[in-house]
């Protein structure tokens, strides 16, 4: 999987499974256009990959905020070339039971985890049509298919999402445009690990609730940003090149394939 002399945009690059995606790329030779609203740590990212001799360019903005992204877009097409790689990974994450969810709550998670993707997603798609060339690969959430208590917000943001990814992977297959979301379980990430009450935290996912009605994961591991991103690069490279409209879901087994 080499991606030399080809542009990509990751968004939210600055922490977690975004910038295990963003170094992973620029690894293997591509351009990397790395967004994210924390432009103090999403700094620190980037001059770690050019000091690596990578070639990648920061880009702080919300996602949420349309026309900060035709922004940001039209800026990487100039500087580091055609946008034929899109990752899709900037999301938030609000905790709460579903009456006690706040309006404001709700909203953000819906502006980021699911206008913040058609924000994205719509920008660069415009312009890979008249290319006929690209990938886009969104990463969702198994809670995207599982329910899961005090996170409705999170799921049916990561559902929208995830669905409307493979509406528009239905729509550019004619231009030779391929769209897949990739849905990691328990992840170990900063928003993963503020979910933790103690040192125990990871034992406790892999174990499951049965109080919260919540399985165990089968493989008996918590998966590393690593595992991720190697399932997106997979979909995003040649190798998947008669795949789209598919989710792949990354979790070890917790969701018992549903």
């Amino acid at each position: 999987m080499e991606f030399k002399h080809r542009t990509a945009l990751v968004t939210g690059a600055a922490q977690g499974i975004g910038e295990a995606v963003a170094r992973a790329l620029a690894a293997r030779g591509a351009a990397v256009a790395a967004l994210d609203a924390n432009e103090e740590r999403l700094g620190a990212v980037v001059a770690d990959l050019k000091a690596s001799d990578r070639r990648a360019a920061a880009h702080a903005a919300d996602v949420a905020d349309g026309r900060a992204v035709e922004r940001v877009v039209d800026r990487v097409e100039r500087e580091l070339g055609p946008i034929e790689l899109l990752v899709n990974v900037a999301g938030v994450l609000r905790v709460s039971p579903a009456l006690s969810l706040s309006d404001e709550d709700w909203e953000r998670t819906f502006a980021v985890n699911t206008t913040g993707v058609f924000n994205v997603g719509r920008a660069v798609a415009r312009r890979m049509v008249p290319r006929r060339s690209g990938s886009i690969v969104t990463v969702g959430s198994n809670a995207a298919r599982t329910p899961r208590m005090h996170m409705s917000a999170y799921a049916a943001s990561k559902a929208a999402a995830a669905q409307w990814t493979k509406c528009l992977g239905l729509e550019l297959a004619q231009h030779d445009i391929r769209c897949n979301v990739v849905s990691p379980g328990s992840t170990d990430t900063p928003m993963q690990r503020a979910l933790w009450s103690d040192d125990c935290g990871a034992q406790a996912v892999i174990a499951g609730s049965p109080a919260a009605f919540k399985l165990g994961i089968p493989l008996n591991r918590i998966a590393s940003t690593d595992d991720v991103a190697a399932a997106v690069l997979f979909l995003l490279s040649d190798q998947a090149r008669h795949i789209t409209m598919h989710d792949l879901c990354v979790d070890g087994g917790a969701t018992l394939g549903a």
